[in-house]
């Protein structure tokens, strides 16, 4: 009788474990919700089936090349902007993610609304670029980059593109401009 039992909670946990989606908005190395690194742009439709999907169709020959998707809720509300692989092909995997809607969070509560702070405390920093009006933070462990303006940095880091900027650097409370998963 407990072998039974016990093999009965054992097939009712695989059962469930196989059944369970990931989180809508959940963003891990290579998936944000049900979105992952293999969904073909053909496949849009399906993953976002509640949502709204705006694709740019290139008319001009000077708009050729640009190549985005965004997603809306049904209400309104940005969530995504998908860059494809490649320019008007329905097999074209997705290559670049940005993340509009706080509620896209990382298993350690990252989102668009986080700090510098946040990022540090919870990733190893892979790379600190320096822009024009910006700099990026790269975070491998998840595929991810997050830009912040470089308003929120000290005056002497702004203007110098040659300066090599450090973590220690950038203020705790700088707040995320932009957030990317790239695949």
């Amino acid at each position: 009788m407990k072998k039974s039992l016990l093999s009965l909670a054992v097939v009712a946990i695989l059962c469930f474990s196989c059944n369970s989606k990931p989180d809508t908005f959940s963003i891990e190395k290579n998936r944000i919700g049900n979105l992952t690194y293999t969904t073909q742009v053909k496949d849009l439709e399906t993953v976002f089936k509640n949502d709204s999907i705006v694709k740019y169709v290139p008319g001009g020959e000077f708009t050729v090349s640009i190549n985005e998707i965004e997603i809306f809720e049904k209400g309104g509300t940005k969530l995504l902007t998908l860059s494809p692989s490649k320019v008007m092909d329905s097999t074209a995997v997705i290559k670049t993610i940005q993340i509009f809607d706080p509620r896209y969070k990382t298993s350690k509560n990252v989102s668009t609304i986080s700090t510098f702070k946040d990022i540090q405390d919870n990733y190893k920093i892979s790379s600190i670029d320096n822009l024009i009006n910006a700099v990026v933070i790269s975070v491998n462990e998840i595929n991810a980059s997050f830009t912040i303006d470089k308003k929120e940095l000290p005056s002497n880091l702004r203007f110098d593109m040659s300066l090599h900027i450090e973590a220690s650097q950038i203020p705790d409370t700088a707040k995320i401009k932009y957030f990317f998963l790239n695949w």
